[in-house]
């Protein structure tokens, strides 16, 4: 199991800095390990996401969980709104 969150620290939008840092102090709070990619590092890096979420116009944040596309912020929102996390995050 490796979750891995694409996000940006550049992003002009408060609410895709708001929804990032809701998804990584869940995984904090819940000990869960993550690999943080910052996608304004480079294109290439947008374009792995983009191209993993099978979606080419795809925003920051997106989980995965290895190969495993666990969705994007509003996925991961309702998931725990249904109180249902560890299925998003497939643990």
């Amino acid at each position: 199991m490796s979750i891995t969150v694409y996000y940006t620290s550049v992003s002009g939008s408060r609410e895709v800095k708001q929804h990032q840092s809701e998804i990584f102090q869940f995984l904090d709070s819940k000990k869960i390990k993550y690999f943080a990619v910052d996608i304004s590092a480079s294109a290439d890096v947008k374009e792995e996401m983009r191209k993993k979420a099978g979606n080419p116009s795809a925003m920051p944040p997106q989980v995965f969980n290895g190969d495993k596309y666990c969705g994007d912020y509003q996925k991961f929102f309702d998931a725990v709104e249904d109180g249902k996390p560890g299925a998003f995050f497939k643990l």
